[in-house]
């Protein structure tokens, strides 16, 4: 079964043109890294997928739902949530309340002024379940803004997971973390998404190979490899364009 699907999409801004007709399949349950230089065209990706801005031409399908052209909110609820690079949480918000605030809309508190959050008992389940499935449940009444970077960056996880989508897009999920850290955080990752259908954009070749089923590689606005960690390890285009470029960066660090 296709979980998103992308049909010859481009986006142009002016006369630039940033996405360059990428088709792309996504079978429901896995775990696809999309990797390439910096100004390949990554986030402008998770942009038209997530409905921030709308594709020039081209489709972009949620399982059996057009989504290219919907508002954002209209995508989410129809199963796709995201992540930002800089960290979205709601700062003065304790643990809870922000999980809380995660999961009303999904279990069907929409417009609701006439209730207490507090005597919301299926909503306050659902979100001490989130804490204890993103290994906060011990920062219950820490306001956001006083967790670590680490933490809040799990909270944000556990924000976009509240909703059940099924399709969960991270942007640089361990961006600025330590290693060890980093590997906290994918085994995190692993956990949340079991059974859901992830994309991410990663700089970190340790957590794409340690993560991913498949890789897409961007370049320039195109795709030029979907395929297993494996078979784009040895692909010589790909060790060209983008692979080649990272080891040459971490040999000049050294």
């Amino acid at each position: 079964m296709i979980a998103l699907q992308l049909k010859d999409v481009r986006k142009n801004f002016g006369k630039t043109e940033i996405i360059r007709g990428i088709s792309l399949e996504v079978q429901a349950g896995e775990r696809v890294a999309i990797i390439g230089p910096n100004g390949a065209g990554k986030s402008t990706l998770f942009n038209l997928i997530s409905g921030r801005i709308e594709p020039t031409s081209g489709e972009i399908w949620l399982g059996p739902h057009r989504i290219d052209g919907k508002q954002p909110f209209e995508i989410n609820r129809l199963g796709l949530s995201r992540s930002f690079q800089i960290t979205n949480i709601f700062p003065n918000l304790s643990v809870f309340e922000n999980l809380r605030c995660a999961v009303l809309w999904s279990m069907g508190y929409k417009y609701t002024f006439l209730k207490f959050l507090a005597d919301l008992d299926d909503a306050n389940e659902r979100a001490q379940q989130l804490m204890a499935q993103i290994h906060l449940d011990h920062k219950r009444d820490v306001v956001a803004m006083n967790l670590t970077y680490a933490e809040q960056r799990a909270l944000e996880i556990g924000i976009t997971i509240a909703g059940g989508a099924q399709v969960i897009l991270l942007d640089e999920p361990t961006a600025g973390m330590s290693q060890s850290e980093t590997q906290r955080f994918i085994q995190l990752i692993r956990e949340v998404t079991t059974d859901k259908t992830l994309l991410t954009v990663e700089h970190d070749m340790g957590v794409v190979f340690g993560l991913a089923d498949k890789i897409a590689v961007v370049v320039y606005g195109e795709l030029i490899a979907f395929d297993t960690p494996q078979a784009v390890r040895a692909n010589a285009q790909v060790q060209e364009a983008y692979l080649g470029s990272v080891v040459a960066e971490h040999q000049a660090a050294a």
